[in-house]
């Protein structure tokens, strides 16, 4: 590997120029070659940067042999076969959410990985931006006490897609920061899900997570919302957190609101008392979340380390999509996991 680590983007269509323009502002990086089967795509961004190779042939890519690692912006069901060739090519891989289609095909990836000592980062990039940053660090300090339940929403008017459905495409973001807070899986699931645009492609879906210990997580989904909603309710024991990705002055807001619960010995009965306290809304930096997650990417080749967002992530989330996938199916049958 060269003081430069050249990297090989594959996919330039709504993701991959994204890609592209951050890896090209690390520095000890730079995109050397990009992949696309049309040209026109590269044509519309090869303006703004000097030497960078273009090919319609992702094979070509793959075994260029200056290329260290490769970055995969392609359709999901393209993400286990691409990925396992650059890998067993020697070339360490950064592949767009989620990692695969199939739990067997990310435990091959893993394992693939592993065994050759490369890394494998999903591009999971809300851990990366600094507002989960910040949550992660309020729920590891227990200000909240012990975590009751969560509420996620992420809905919006399109973009519809043509291969995965509603679950695959968006779950995965609040799935990755769950798994991030929590650092750990659920017990079992329950999804539901309803098909109205495209036969057969659930666009509305509802996902519940049985963590134990009185703990769920529930996630709505949906591409047929009026309005853009992004929004991450943590309630604790002490105090409770308010996640809004599209407040760009106040991300996150803390409460101290809630109950107190006592028992009254004498008469056998349980007390509740309501506590309304401060709100407390902490500063968060604009670093850009793409940037972050790519620079991790390059430092964790280069250190030969762990990415924040590495491949056991990736699986653990592939196996609750899965999972939600046969749920659905079965009406919202419970799947244990």
């Amino acid at each position: 590997m060269s003081d430069i680590l050249q990297i090989g983007v594959i996919g330039l269509g709504y993701w991959g120029p994204n890609l592209v323009r951050n890896f090209r502002s690390i520095e000890g990086a730079t995109v050397a070659v990009c992949c696309d089967l049309d040209s026109r795509r590269f044509r519309s961004i090869s303006s703004h940067y000097d030497n960078m190779e273009f090919t319609v042939s992702a094979k070509e890519v793959i075994e260029d042999p200056k290329i260290d690692a490769i970055a995969i912006a392609t359709p999901v069901n393209t993400h286990h076969e691409l990925a396992k060739q650059a890998l067993q090519a020697g070339k360490s891989v950064l592949v767009e959410k989620p990692l695969s289609m199939r739990v067997e095909d990310a435990e091959e990836l893993v394992t693939l990985a592993d065994r050759k000592g490369l890394v494998l980062q999903v591009d999971h990039v809300f851990v990366y931006t600094p507002a989960v940053k910040q949550v992660k660090e309020i729920v590891d300090s227990g200000r909240l006490g012990s975590i009751f339940f969560i509420d996620s929403v992420r809905i919006n008017l399109g973009l519809f897609q043509h291969d995965v459905n509603v679950i695959w495409d968006l779950a995965p973001h609040d799935l990755s920061i769950v798994d991030h807070l929590l650092g750990r899986m659920p017990r079992s699931l329950s999804a539901f899900g309803g098909v109205h645009a495209n036969k057969g492609i659930e666009d509305v879906a509802y996902l519940n997570l049985d963590f134990g210990d009185g703990l769920i997580a529930n996630f709505h989904v949906n591409w047929l919302s009026p309005v853009k909603v992004r929004s991450m309710i943590i309630g604790g024991s002490e105090q409770s957190l308010i996640y809004n990705d599209l407040d760009q002055s106040e991300k996150i807001k803390v409460y101290n609101r809630g109950i107190n619960v006592m028992t009254d010995e004498q008469k056998r009965r349980f007390l509740i008392s309501y506590r309304t306290g401060d709100i407390w809304s902490p500063n968060i930096s604009h670093d850009e979340p793409l940037y972050l997650m790519a620079a991790d990417f390059v430092h964790s080749i280069k250190n030969k380390r762990r990415p924040l967002a590495d491949g056991q992530a990736g699986l653990r989330v592939v196996r609750i999509l899965e999972a939600a996938q046969r749920s659905i199916k079965a009406q919202g049958g419970r799947v244990m996991l």
